[in-house]
């Protein structure tokens, strides 16, 4: 079953097994999949989050809520992101966040309020007691989105990948 998220202007979709594999296999068959019109540069994360999510939710599909969402912008009927959990709560009781925005729809609020849609789903679970996400170590539009949800910048960490990056969290 598909995991619906609303907020004002969007409709968060939860990547099922037939969804990622269509965002696997390219807008065309993504559009048909969702019933939607699909937004240019709709993603900058490329194809290898959704093989990443369609991995872990074929191990466990326990996870399933816990992965990619599709935002749709209701209005327009058209996938505008990417973005989600990486994973079911921790024993800790936490969660970790990310998302994009396709550039037609930034400087809109919608990047805030699909985060927020995130942080309010993951908070009406009991087991989960902090959301955290990650940025680049500058300030830039994503520590604008993380500051107007309530994070408060935590740790500066050093990233294989990524070299210096600043890890956001938000208490429950």
């Amino acid at each position: 079953m598909v995991a619906i998220i609303q907020s004002k202007n969007l409709n968060l979709l939860g990547g099922t097994k037939s969804i990622l594999e269509a965002a696997l296999n390219g807008d065309e068959d993504l559009s048909k999949v969702l019933g939607v019109l699909i937004s240019e540069n709709w993603t900058e994360f490329g194809r290898g989050p959704f093989q990443w999510a369609l991995d872990k939710f074929l191990s466990d599909e326990n996870e399933q809520n816990w992965l990619t969402y599709f935002p749709i912008h209701r209005v327009d009927n058209k996938l505008i992101g990417s973005g989600g959990y990486k994973g079911k709560p921790s024993k800790d009781g936490v969660v970790e966040i990310g998302y994009e925005i396709a550039p037609a729809y930034r400087n809109r609020g919608l990047a805030t309020e699909f985060s927020k849609a995130l942080i309010d789903y993951a908070f009406q679970n009991n087991e989960v007691q902090s959301v955290i996400a990650h940025t680049l170590a500058f300030e830039n539009p994503s520590t604008s989105v993380l500051k107007k949800c309530g994070f408060v910048k935590v740790e500066e960490i050093e990233d294989t990948e990524d070299g210096q990056i600043w890890k956001w969290e938000l208490k429950k």
